[in-house]
């Protein structure tokens, strides 16, 4: 299995049966994103809410490389009336493709789209949690605050192995609260995302790992630069 960073909340999933699942694929825009959106490739699309950074270029792969979207029924919805194939799904529910099931979680913070009309409502944000082939389970938060579910829901039900958490703080929780979510969770794997971006995001991802592996919770902290990789087999 690989893990794949463009940076923000943008991550490529490779399963060990070659299953490519990208999430949240802001590509073109990104500061942090070098690879060109041409030489994005994908079989599946996750998106956790509908702001243009994490919606991304959703319609732009979709049409180049005919991937189906799972989302919420309003984004799947959208992106259908632009004539590509969607999934809606919701909260609490899961979608099972061939041996990989990615089941919708939680979220706190805010969704919407901008279109020529102005903001379209895009349903609740959510996360994501995705069971491989071999059982390993990788949690994709989305842009979330701290809130409880992380520990009785997440973490004490579905027990991810490896968690994609926000650090930027402004919009969504900063490095203390996550390290709290790291706790709760209890990942072997943590990997902070949705950091110096932008200005108003801007955050150390050392003192992340330092004050979260202080804590003595039996979970390493793995930073990836942006087009930097974790692979486990």
């Amino acid at each position: 299995m690989k893990i794949k960073y463009y940076g923000h909340a943008a991550f490529k999933i490779v399963t060990n049966d070659g299953l490519q699942i990208l999430i949240d694929p802001f590509i073109s825009g990104n500061p942090q994103c070098q690879v060109p959106l041409e030489e994005i490739s994908t079989d599946i699309i996750l998106v956790t809410h509908g702001h243009q950074d994490h919606l991304g270029d959703t319609l732009e792969i979709a049409h180049k490389t005919g991937a189906q979207t799972i989302a919420t029924a309003e984004i799947a919805t959208f992106v259908e009336k632009q004539g590509f194939e969607a999934v809606a799904m919701n909260k609490g529910g899961t979608v099972v493709i061939g041996d990989v099931s990615i089941t919708m979680t939680d979220a706190k913070h805010s969704s919407s789209i901008e279109t020529a009309e102005g903001p379209e409502y895009a349903g609740e944000p959510g996360g994501f949690i995705i069971k491989l082939e071999d059982g390993k389970k990788i949690f994709h938060a989305g842009d979330t605050s701290l809130f409880g579910d992380m520990k009785t829901i997440i973490g004490d039900l579905y027990k991810p192995d490896i968690s994609l958490l926000p650090i930027g703080d402004k919009f969504t929780m900063g490095p203390e609260e996550a390290s709290i979510a790291a706790g709760w969770l209890q990942s072997r794997i943590i990997i902070p995302m949705y950091y110096n971006t932008f200005p108003e995001i801007e955050q150390d991802p050392e003192f992340f790992a330092k004050i979260t592996e202080e804590e003595n919770i039996g979970t390493k902290v793995v930073i990836l630069n942006s087009e930097g990789e974790y692979i486990e087999e």
